[in-house]
């Protein structure tokens, strides 16, 4: 019964799942277009869904492995892609090879930082509710914001700032380094 259960597709939290993934690559195709802030804000959307699908997954008690693999190839194409390549063709091409590396990185970080999520998901020891590593979408909030914010300040195409280099290299290992963070999911400060 549980084996069944584990795999079973649940459809309402995994359309939450699909509509984060759909932001995503709207990210990654406006990345491409160059309309930078339509790709940060899609990034920001497709968080709130990453965060609406598991919230629905536990309140429905529609939890499952089959779910739990979908939203993390979902969030690599959403917070990892996207937010790499909206880094690189917004900032990062200036600085050539140190810039596509520092996209890379981010990529691969990010897919290093869900799989040790996911790993440690299914540990029946773990029972620490916080997060180890900087959760991927944080880091892709803080690339998105960061484009909106230059935009605030009235850049309207690419940049070339050292600081956004730096940034792209800090968050890369920030989401693969064992520091703690909190989790809202279990904690009653979420709404």
């Amino acid at each position: 019964m549980e084996h069944t259960r584990s795999n079973r597709f649940y459809a309402l939290p995994s359309m939450l799942t699909c509509a984060s993934l759909f932001s995503g690559f709207y990210s990654i195709v406006a990345s491409i277009n160059g309309d930078f802030y339509p790709a940060a804000v899609a990034i920001l959307v497709a968080g709130v869904f990453d965060g609406l699908d598991g919230r629905v997954a536990r309140l429905t008690d529609s939890t499952s492995r089959f779910g739990m693999q979908l939203d993390s190839l979902c969030d690599l194409v959403s917070f990892g892609v996207a937010p790499a390549l909206l880094a690189y063709l917004w900032a990062l091409i200036p600085y050539g090879r140190y810039g596509w590396l520092a996209a890379f990185l981010y990529v691969a970080t990010t897919a290093l930082r869900l799989a040790r999520f996911n790993s440690m998901a299914e540990e029946p020891e773990n029972k620490s509710h916080d997060f180890v590593g900087l959760p991927c979408p944080a880091a892709a909030g803080a690339i998105a914001t960061m484009v909106m914010f230059f935009r605030y300040l009235g850049a309207t195409d690419t940049v070339k700032h050292f600081s956004i280099l730096l940034l792209v290299y800090l968050l890369s290992y920030l989401m693969i380094s064992t520091h703690r963070y909190l989790s809202f999911k279990r904690t009653g400060i979420c709404l």
